[in-house]
Order: C-alpha cells, then sequence, then structure tokens
C-alpha cells in the first residue's frame, strides 16, 4: 500500500500529453491550448472614445476666467466610422462609445456636462474633464503573448482568441474513456431491483464526471463478476479508447476478479493500494500506450478518487498545466475521527467562508456528499482538527 502522494506521483509521471488537431473557435470550450497565442495587433486599434461626449480640445474649455465653453459641432462620429474632420479651436465633433478619436482633439466632454443649444453648437456646464480615452495600444500591444500552451479554454479565453482573429486554435485532442461497471449486484438504474441487487449508481456518476472534463466517454455496461465477461469488455474498451475505467471487483474477496484479468490482458500494474479513506483499493495500470483505472466498487469512493487522482490524469493527457487549486478556510466545528492508519478525505460544507465537516456513513453514503461542496483531507496519525484551526479546502 503506497501513499495517496506516491499514488499521485506515479500517475503524473504517466502523463503525455495527446496528439493536436485545429478546432473551430465555437467549439474550443473546455479545451487546452497546444500552442502560444500572440496578438496580431495592437489593442485598441486607434485612440477611442470612453464615453458618449463630444471630442474637443482641453485648453478650449479649461480657463480660470470663463464660466462656460461654446464649441461648434464639426461632424457626428458614429462607432465604426473614420472621422473626417480636424478638431480646431472652438470646434468639436459628437462622438459615440469606441468611435475613433479625430484627429485635433484630446479629450471627450460627457453629454452630461454638456447643454445642447441648437444642433451646430453645445456649451460645455463645467471647466475641465477627464480625458475619457482609450488610447491605442494601452490593453495589448502587437506581438503580445496573451494566452499560453496548456491553458484550458474557458468563456473569457474564447474572446480573447476572437480579439486576435484565431478562428482555428491549435488544441490537444480529446481524451476517449471507456466506463464499465462491475458486480453480480448491479441492475441499471430504470430498473427496480430484486432481492439482493442494487442501482448502478457509479456509472452514471462518472459519466457526469466525465462530461465535467470534456473527455469523449462511453459507457459500455456492467460486467458480471466473472473472468470471462470482464476480459470481453476490457478488450472490447481497449480497441478504440484511451482510458478504461472500471468500478468495482478491486478488492480481496473471492470475486474481485479485476487486478487478475488485467494482469492477464497484459495490463502492468503500477499500483493496486493506496493509503487513503475512501478509496484504498484502487487500481492504476499501463497498456501499450493506454492505461486503466481500476476504482472501488462504493460509490463515495469512486467519486472521491475520480476527483482527486483520475481527473487530473485525464486533464493532463488533455495538454492541461494548470494544477487544481485549493483555499485556506477555517473550520466552523470540531473535526474528530477515530481511526488514522490512512489519509481521510472528509467532506465539507462551506458556509460565509466557515467549513462544516458533513456527517457520513461510509463509502457507500453517496447521500452525504450531495449537500458537500468540498473535501478537506485529514493525515496519517491525525485524529483531530480543532475549531477555527485553518484547513486547505478543495472546492467540488
Amino acid at each position: 500500500m503506497i501513499t495517496f502522494e506516491q499514488a499521485y506521483q506515479i500517475i503524473r509521471q504517466q502523463v503525455v500529453p495527446l496528439s493536436s488537431e485545429r478546432v473551430n473557435l465555437y467549439e474550443c470550450l473546455g479545451r487546452v491550448l497546444a500552442e502560444d497565442i500572440f496578438s496580431d495587433m495592437d489593442m485598441p486599434p486607434f485612440n477611442k472614445s470612453a464615453v458618449d461626449g463630444f471630442a474637443c480640445r482641453m485648453e478650449d474649455i479649461t480657463g480660470e476666467t470663463q464660466n462656460f465653453s461654446f464649441l461648434h459641432i464639426v461632424e457626428t462620429i458614429p462607432a465604426g466610422v473614420t472621422p473626417g474632420k480636424k478638431i480646431s479651436a472652438g470646434q468639436c465633433s459628437k462622438i459615440m462609445t469606441g468611435s475613433m478619436l479625430p484627429e485635433g482633439s484630446d479629450c471627450v466632454v460627457m453629454v452630461e456636462d454638456t447643454e445642447t443649444l441648437d444642433e451646430n453648437q453645445i456649451r460645455v456646464l463645467k471647466t475641465g474633464t477627464a480625458r475619457n480615452i482609450c488610447y491605442i495600444g494601452e490593453d495589448i500591444k502587437k506581438g503580445d503573448k496573451l494566452l499560453e500552451k496548456g491553458k484550458l479554454l474557458a468563456p473569457q479565453h474564447i474572446g480573447v482568441l476572437a480579439t486576435a482573429g484565431v478562428v482555428n486554435p491549435l488544441v490537444y485532442r480529446k481524451v476517449k474513456v471507456a466506463v464499465i461497471s462491475t458486480g453480480n449486484e448491479l441492475v441499471e438504474p430504470d430498473e427496480i431491483p430484486a432481492h439482493s441487487k442494487i442501482r448502478n449508481s457509479n456509472a452514471s456518476q462518472l459519466m457526469a464526471q466525465l462530461i465535467q472534463t470534456f473527455s469523449l466517454a462511453k459507457y459500455y455496461g456492467i460486467a458480471t463478476d466473472d473472468e470471462q465477461s470482464l476480459t470481453v469488455k476490457i478488450a472490447v474498451a481497449l480497441e478504440t479508447n484511451d482510458v478504461v475505467i472500471l468500478t468495482g471487483g478491486v478488492s480481496m474477496g473471492d470475486f474481485d476478479y479485476v487486478p487478475g484479468v488485467l494482469e492477464k490482458t497484459g495490463v502492468k500494474i503500477l499500483f493496486d493500494s493506496i493509503a487513503v479513506q475512501p478509496g484504498r483499493p484502487t487500481v492504476f495500470g499501463k497498456f501499450n500506450g493506454q492505461f486503466i483505472f481500476g476504482l472501488p466498487g462504493n460509490p463515495v469512493s469512486s467519486f472521491v478518487i475520480f476527483g482527486l487522482l483520475v481527473k487530473p490524469f485525464l486533464m493532463g493527457l488533455m495538454g492541461c498545466t494548470e494544477e487544481f487549486s485549493s483555499i485556506l478556510l477555517p473550520l466552523g466545528k470540531d473535526l474528530i475521527r477515530t481511526k488514522s492508519s490512512r489519509k481521510s478525505m472528509i467532506p465539507v460544507r462551506i458556509v460565509k467562508s466557515e467549513l462544516f465537516p458533513i456527517e457520513t456513513h461510509g463509502s457507500a453514503h453517496i447521500n452525504a456528499w450531495s449537500e458537500a461542496n468540498g473535501i478537506v483531507a485529514i493525515e496519517i496519525g491525525q485524529t483531530s482538527i480543532k475549531k477555527g484551526q485553518l484547513v486547505n479546502v478543495r472546492q467540488i
């Protein structure tokens, strides 16, 4: 049995990003950049008005002796139109937010600080003004690096790509993942379980988690607890997938065939037990360039191990270089456990910047986790964390 940290390092050492491909800008949400993105122009590309108002010369609206400034309107400049007139003394152009500043002007008076006398003349009602100008290149200079290779693309990054004119970014391809549930006791969620049977919650849960990673996931159904059924399911899944995830059949029981079947298939087992609770009987193996995870059959265990180990691995295969972060918050009440031989992952609820442990009855009690929005780790040998103590929490 290895530590959680050792398991994490073994998994990370196996990460080699998949091949890359160009995709349409509107299809790259959740993908990971396989190239750096540079700006092909200054932004703004010209001096533009930050407000609706009147572009004029600052010297015409300042002065210790003048109470009001009268300015003659020479033109109106809508957004997207190049100014046709140069601003001289006593002149202004009516201008819209985002419009190009006319030559000769160096400020924009806001509409609300003026009075319209007629269609050709305004009166400025205050002395001076803020510049109200967005200057050329103040946001981005041509050649600036906008996004780095390895960036997981969120909606705000899509806007940056569009700004740079990158309509077909190079991204890593999506990882193909197979999900197989194992167990004679399982029936699908749409069935009413007979005596000694239970509904299969793991597959639906894992498919949902995989959707959140933007993986290409496929469910291959339930394999019964016999070597032939497992062997066939695994062989079929390995034909077209990068990663195969199994749940159940990985512990020490008489009908836990997964580790043995994997070895007979030719899978090199890199570890098969982790000093973590929940999730001790977790298997990770390699088959040529493909990978196998054997997760515990209890739904809490598979949920937690997927989030802490499988998800980072999949994101790494898809080129993501960003580490999953945690935040430091105080406990709202004491957290106590009786056994400390394994690292424990405790569900917590974040309420008004405090952490409150959620009561759970073990690794089958998935209902308890429906109220959780964070995970706190208690290290090996540690039996308690006192109220008020700051701890790292990973949000889920």
